[in-house]
């Protein structure tokens, strides 16, 4: 029960701290310098929480040929370089990580 009371307050704080900026700044234009900012946000994001996973075991740097990640990795951002194509970098990257580590 104290979980559920954890996930209701973790909820509310969320909210509390989002939703008057939200509104805020819904009703504001933004600057294009902002727009632009901010339109790079999610990569940046999704780079720092994958890269460290892909190239650090234990904090220390993982580049070998066992770390299967990171050619799946390497095919996958190629793969969506060329083809632009989300599904096929998930189908094409997990293929490449899973062939990868049954041959290794």
């Amino acid at each position: 029960m104290n979980e559920l009371w954890l996930l209701v307050g973790m909820a509310l704080a969320t909210m509390a701290t989002r939703i008057p900026v939200l509104i805020t700044l819904s009703r504001r234009e933004l600057p294009e310098g902002v727009r632009r900012a901010l339109h790079y946000v999610p990569p940046a994001v999704l780079a720092a929480i994958i890269t460290p996973i892909v190239l650090l075991d234990e904090g220390q740097p993982y580049l070998a040929l066992d770390n299967a990640m990171l050619p799946a990795s390497l095919i996958a951002i190629l793969v969506s370089w060329r083809t632009k194509n989300l599904l096929l970098t998930i189908v094409v990257g997990m293929a490449a990580f899973l062939i990868w580590r049954a041959f290794l």
